[in-house]
Parts: C-alpha cells; sequence; structure tokens
C-alpha cells in the first residue's frame, strides 16, 4: 500500500542531539554533518541539531550549515527554558540559540511538578513565568518555537491541572508545536490515546483534520512560511487546502514573498488570522517500555501531526521511537504522507549508513530496515514466498529499500535452495540432480559446524563447485605462520610473520609479510602475493573477524567456526571456515573470502547471466 491521503506528519528527527546519548555513540562535527545530509537527502523535514550553548561542537555545526545549507531541511536548534528568577534576554543560553541562527527553536519546559519543586527547585508559578517568558522572547527575536514538554505524561498523571497550565502557558506565548514528551518511557499505548485526546479536547489545539479548512491552512503555515534565503521579510504563496498535497510541500516548490517571522500573516484571503491558528500537537516517545512506536502511532490516531524520534531509535536508556519503523507504519500502513515514495525508498540505506557512522553494528531483526527483516528460513515459508511473496510478507521490501532473502541453513529444502541459487543468478530447476547435490552438501557441512546464513559468499563458491563452474584464480601450494612473543616495555607483545606460497597460471610465488597477528599477517602475505595478477585485490580489506567455539566442552581441542567479512569499498561478503585449529579455519575463510572477491569483480566486468560457464551449462 502507498500513501492514499494527503495528510502530513511532520517528522522530526534528534538522532544528533537524543540519539547521540545513548551509551557508545560518541559523534564527531563531521559525523553529525554527515548524519545531517543524510537525513536531509531523505526528506525529513526538521532536523535537530543539537544544543548550540552546551558544547562547542554544536556552536560549529550550526555554522557549518550556515556555510553550507541543506536542501529541504529546517534545522532546528534545541534550549531549555530561561533559568528560574532571571529576565530571558539576560540568559546566555538563550542567546547562544539565537546565535545558532536557525528559523525553528526546541524549547522544553517542566510539566511534572515534581521536577519543578525538586528538581529546579523553584515555585509552580515560577515555572509557568519561565515557559511564557521564554518563548515569548525568542518569538520577538523572530523565532519560531517548538515547545517540548518534558515528563509530561508522567506531570499530568500526577497534577493533571498544573500539566495543563504548562500546555497553556507556552500556547498563550505564541508556540507552534506543543510537543508532548514521554520522557520516561513509562506509558502505554492506550494511555497515551486517553491522555492526547484529553490534551487536544481541554486546550482546543488543532488537530489532524481534512475538514477543517483552519487546520490546512495551518499546515501549509507550517511547512511554507518560511522557504530558504535570508532577510525577515519572508511570507507563504498559497495556504490553499489544494496544495496540501506532498508534492507541494518541497520547499523547492515554494515561492516566497513577504512574511514577518513574528506575525505569521497569510498572503492570500483565506481569513487564517494569526489568532485562529491554533498550535498543533507532536508526540516524542522513549522505549523503556518498549512501546515507543506504538505510542507514537497512537497519538498520531488521536491528532497528533508531529512525530518526533530517531533513526534506528538511538537514545538514551532503552533509545527513543525508530523512525525507521515510524515513517513506513504512517506512510504504508496508516496512509498518511511523511516523504515521498522514492525517498522513501532510500530508508534502508541511511539507516545502515548511519550505523557505520555511529559505529554500531546494524540491527539485523530490526523490522522493515533489518537484514533479517524479510528473510526466509522454513522450507514452507520459502515456498509460499516463491508462488506469492504477501504470504510471509507484510509490505513489499523494495518500498523501504530492502530486499528479499533466503536463508540457507541444514532446515533447509529445495525451495531455499532454488531460491538462493536464483538470487545468485544461476539458472537451476528442481528436476536438476545438482540441486540435490547442493542440499545434501549443504547439510554435511553444517553437520561439521559450517554455517551459511551469515556467510553467503561460501554458499555460493559451494554451488559453483556443485554446478561445476567454480573458477579458481589461484593456487594454495602452502602456507607458514610464525610467531613470536616479545616482551615489551610495560607488557609482552606479539608479532607474526607469515610465509605463503601460490600458483598464478602456472607460475609459483612465494611471498612473506607481517601482520598484528596471525590472521592479519597471513591475509596480507595472500594479498601480497596475488595483487601483481590481480591489481583489484589492493582494495580488498578484511572488516570484520568473529571466532565461535562450537563446543567448549572439549576445551582446547574444540572445534571453531570463523566468520570474515570482507569489503572492496563497495560490497560486503562473508565466508567461513571450520577446523579444530583455528588458524586452519581462518585460513579458509580468508582464502575464500579473497576468491570470491575477485569472482565479483570479474562478475562486474562479464555479468553472470551471460558468462561463459554459464551457457556452457
Amino acid at each position: 500500500m502507498t500513501s492514499t491521503t494527503s495528510h502530513p506528519i511532520w517528522i522530526y528527527d534528534t538522532t544528533l542531539r537524543d540519539g547521540a546519548q545513548r551509551e557508545g555513540i560518541s559523534l564527531s562535527l563531521e559525523d553529525k554533518l554527515r548524519i545531517a545530509r543524510q537525513l536531509d537527502e531523505l526528506g525529513i523535514p526538521f532536523i535537530e541539531g543539537g544544543w548550540p550553548g552546551a558544547n562547542p561542537k554544536d556552536v560549529q555545526f550550526f555554522w557549518k550549515l550556515k556555510e553550507e545549507p541543506l536542501k529541504q531541511a529546517e534545522v532546528v536548534a534545541f534550549c531549555s527554558t530561561r533559568r528560574p528568577n532571571m529576565i530571558a534576554a539576560e540568559d546566555r543560553m538563550l542567546q547562544a540559540i539565537l546565535a545558532a541562527g536557525t528559523r525553528w527553536v526546541t524549547i522544553f519546559g517542566k510539566s511534572w511538578d515534581l521536577h519543578v519543586t525538586e528538581g529546579l527547585k523553584t515555585s509552580l508559578e515560577e515555572n509557568l513565568a519561565m515557559i511564557r517568558d521564554t518563548i515569548e522572547y525568542l518569538r520577538s527575536q523572530g523565532r519560531r518555537v517548538i515547545y517540548d514538554a518534558e515528563h509530561w505524561f508522567d506531570g499530568y498523571k500526577a497534577n493533571r491541572d498544573y500539566a495543563l497550565k504548562t500546555l497553556r502557558a507556552a500556547k498563550d506565548a505564541g508556540a507552534e508545536w506543543l510537543v508532548l514528551c514521554d520522557t520516561n518511557g513509562g506509558t502505554l499505548p492506550d494511555q497515551v490515546s486517553q491522555i492526547v485526546r484529553d490534551v487536544a479536547k481541554e486546550l482546543n489545539v488543532g488537530r489532524l483534520n481534512v475538514e477543517s479548512e483552519l487546520n490546512v491552512g495551518r499546515l501549509n503555515v507550517v511547512r511554507e512560511a518560511w522557504p530558504k534565503g535570508q532577510g525577515s521579510n519572508l511570507e507563504p504563496a498559497n495556504l490553499q487546502p489544494a496544495n496540501l498535497e506532498p508534492a507541494n510541500l518541497e520547499p523547492a516548490n515554494l515561492e516566497p514573498a513577504n512574511l514577518q517571522p513574528a506575525n505569521l500573516q497569510p498572503a492570500t484571503d483565506t481569513n487564517l488570522q494569526p489568532a485562529n491558528l491554533q498550535p498543533m500537537l507532536g508526540i516524542h516517545t522513549h522505549n523503556d517500555s518498549d512501546t515507543a512506536v506504538a505510542n507514537a502511532l497512537a497519538a498520531v490516531s488521536e491528532g497528533a501531526c508531529m512525530v518526533q524520534g530517531t533513526i534506528n531509535g538511538y537514545g538514551e536508556r532503552c533509545g527513543n521511537a525508530n523512525l525507521c519503523s515510524v515513517i513506513p507504519n504512517l506512510q504504508l500502513k496508516l496512509g498518511y504522507s511523511c516523504i515521498q515514495d522514492n525517498q522513501l525508498a532510500r530508508l534502508t540505506q541511511a539507516s545502515r549508513l548511519i550505523s557505520e557512522i555511529v559505529n554500531l553494528a546494524p540491527n539485523d531483526h530490526g523490522a522493515f530496515v533489518g537484514r533479517s527483516a524479510f528473510a526466509h528460513k522454513g522450507g514452507i515459508h520459502v515456498s509460499a514466498v516463491a508462488k506469492n511473496p504477501l504470504t510471509y510478507e507484510h509490505i513489499q521490501p523494495e518500498q523501504i529499500g530492502n530486499q528479499r532473502r533466503i536463508v540457507i541453513s541444514d532446515q533447509s529444502g529445495l525451495s531455499n535452495v532454488l531460491a538462493k541459487a536464483r538470487s545468485f543468478g544461476h539458472d537451476l530447476d528442481k528436476k536438476d540432480p545438482a540441486c540435490r547435490e547442493i542440499l545434501e552438501r549443504l547439510k554435511d557441512l553444517e553437520n561439521e559446524g559450517y554455517q551459511f546464513e551469515a556467510a553467503e559468499a561460501s554458499f555460493d563458491l559451494l554451488m559453483r563447485d556443485a554446478l561445476g563452474y567454480r573458477e579458481h584464480p589461484f593456487e594454495l601450494k602452502g602456507c607458514q605462520i610464525h610467531c613470536d612473543m616479545l616482551q615489551g616495555v610495560r607488557k609482552p607483545y606479539s608479532n607474526s610473520v607469515a610465509t605463503i606460497k601460490v600458483s598464478v597460471n602456472n607460475q609459483d610465488i612465494l611471498e612473506v609479510a607481517e601482520g598484528n597477528g596471525p590472521v592479519s599477517a597471513l591475509d596480507a602475505a595472500l594479498r601480497k602475493a596475488l595483487v601483481n595478477f590481480y591489481p583489484e585485490i589492493a582494495a580488498f580489506h578484511l572488516t570484520d573477524y568473529k571466532v565461535r567455539i562450537l563446543d567448549g566442552a572439549a576445551g582446547t581441542s574444540a572445534k571453531t567456526r570463523v566468520l570474515v567479512e570482507s569489503s572492496n569499498g563497495e560490497q560486503r561478503w562473508t565466508t567461513v571456515g571450520v577446523s579444530s585449529n583455528i588458524l586452519e579455519a581462518s585460513y579458509e575463510a580468508v582464502v575464500e573470502g579473497i576468491e570470491y572477491g575477485l569472482l565479483l569483480e570479474s562478475s562486474a566486468k562479464t555479468p553472470l547471466s551471460h558468462s561463459p560457464a554459464l551457457k556452457e551449462r
């Protein structure tokens, strides 16, 4: 299903601030800029850049983006309300957020009376004044304000009347969005629905309603009123409901005229007076109860028009609402418009690239964008998917840039083998004896400890071997590895030397290389021996090395499985080796990794479907 309604939901990404608070993430300035540009390409309308008053890196981030602006996204600066008993104009944090130079700012304030009296050590009335003064001051300086009601749901449960007063203070001061935050992540979806419904009713705030001309125009004001460019005279061009189509929501399609930032006066005669433009509701959820995505969807169902979250659900403690799940659920399941369909098809790529930038392994089993999200292992499942993917897939993986995978294991049947063979370009028929041979080899090898679910490159080589067209670009003659344990100044260190002999085109080559370990030395010696014959090997490198002891009870004689991930800078592939000797297992996996890399380079020059080997079959 693709989006069938013009109802937009504004996605607000906070990966660069809230996401960066995850344990194990530390972003450099360049990391933040790369992530921001990925989000911009993805079509995210609001990107929270950070807290400019908190650290120099965030200040540099905002200034860097003024030099090299994003294509379409609004970058948002984040800050707290003014400090207690201080004039807003004299608060250095607020001066820093103004210096960031963004059109939009997000201010968070206290909703929970406990945090006011115990955390801020101030009165409830002073907290209301802090919210009101801060927003009024920022509005007077030409900024548009998103108000994050921190600990909203806990505050509402503890003291409903006071929590609502904090929102009224933000609304009356001129905030354009009121974002309800489940900061502790303890609220459940039915509670979110009930509370958001109550807020919308009590405050009479704008809700997503296609029949409301006021709200349709208001949505356009939010998106269009402040287009790209400098100057204080910016005005929305068209606020008609017909312009609510997703294609017209891109800033590149806007023709600005004149709009005073502090006075959002529409240019058309739609009677949308500023006094009548009610703020819109947003939602910000955390995943401590494993319901962040469900809570976000529940809030949208009750009228929230903005969802705040992070890519891959990164965030403090258990994380934030995962936008890689929120966006496709809203767009493909519920029919809202979040980003363009062609941008949605980049979601998986963006997820994985950002996981690489933050230096965390992707969640292979994550919904929608995980490597296993559309992986099928059981023979019955594979057979059904081959007939009709709807039998075991809730969406088409291509819609979010993912792909279907057939997993090969000792539980596989002929359907798995056939599907996997076709995915690698091998034209196999169920009646072909080679198909049964591949299945039998697979089960025998997995019984010995091999695992091909995570080593598909090795399985492709296995299939080629059984089909009779595996090409051996080199022949191994022998290998010797020598390791010395030497005494350093403070602790011992090792030095490894590998000597390898290979034959290429009947020519023997003997090479020696050092490494910081035996596997490193082996890999270096093998590539050194082959690089003159295959220059493309210079781009190959090991990107991951995993070892698993298969039968720990056997002690030092236990079998070891080694998985080696290799890359040529554009593609990655994994090979496997098994032996009771860890060096033999590593040797097997490294050698197959280089062989498969050469196969990929060869296939790029001569597509597999046109290779001579396939034609001969």
